[in-house]
């Protein structure tokens, strides 16, 4: 993909985890590097859970290296003048600067490909993922399957002890398979302290 005579643009790979975003950006970047184009590839340093070193890691195991990062700004300061490539994995950690970083990477010509995942454990939006999603020239939204009834999921279901988590529970916790289920709307379940949620619909 080229959008004319300016090369740079934002791509966005979203979608609930276990959908594969992480495999499909390491696809993305393993193209580009065949192609002998100049890559970095960044993530937050909150996720470090396949791995003793920092890389952008899909649930299959396959591995691209990266540089950890706790900011935005930091991406921006990281970024040398010649690459033609930034790859950005777990965007929905980093803050909301991320929007304008990825913007202004486009505009000096750098092909920018965020991939993160879109909802958190409530189903409502992440992050910056949203607008991130708004800016792009291109979005995938990518699904994985319902563990419960096999239907597409768009729903990420944290469970702590087995149990669907509450409401009330931190809007970040990193996990995988052990603490998260992809799931459908109708199979999403998030108990609220008054269980009784008629009235306020």
């Amino acid at each position: 993909m080229n959008y004319g005579s300016h090369p740079g643009w934002i791509e966005v790979i979203s979608g609930v985890m276990f959908a594969g975003k992480s495999e499909e950006l390491i696809r993305r970047v393993r193209r580009a590097i065949i192609a002998r184009r100049r890559v970095q590839v960044f993530k937050s340093h909150l996720d470090r859970r396949y791995t003793v070193l920092y890389s952008v890691s899909s649930h299959d195991g396959t591995e691209l290296e990266a540089s950890p990062v706790d900011s935005a700004a930091e991406i921006f300061r990281l970024v040398r003048s010649d690459t033609q490539l930034v790859a950005i994995d777990e965007a929905q950690f980093l803050d909301p600067d991320i929007v304008t970083v990825a913007t202004l990477l486009a505009g000096r010509g750098v092909r920018v490909i965020l991939a993160g995942v879109d909802t958190d454990f409530r189903g409502e939006p992440f992050g910056a993922m949203g607008e991130l999603m708004a800016v792009a020239e291109m979005v995938d939204k990518l699904q994985a399957i319902c563990v419960v009834c096999g239907d597409p999921a768009c729903r990420n279901q944290r469970l702590l002890d087995g149990k669907p988590a509450r409401w009330d529970s931190p809007t970040i916790m990193v996990g995988g398979r052990e603490s998260y289920e992809a799931r459908c709307r109708h199979c999403h379940k998030v108990p609220r302290r008054d269980e009784d949620q008629t009235a306020l619909l």
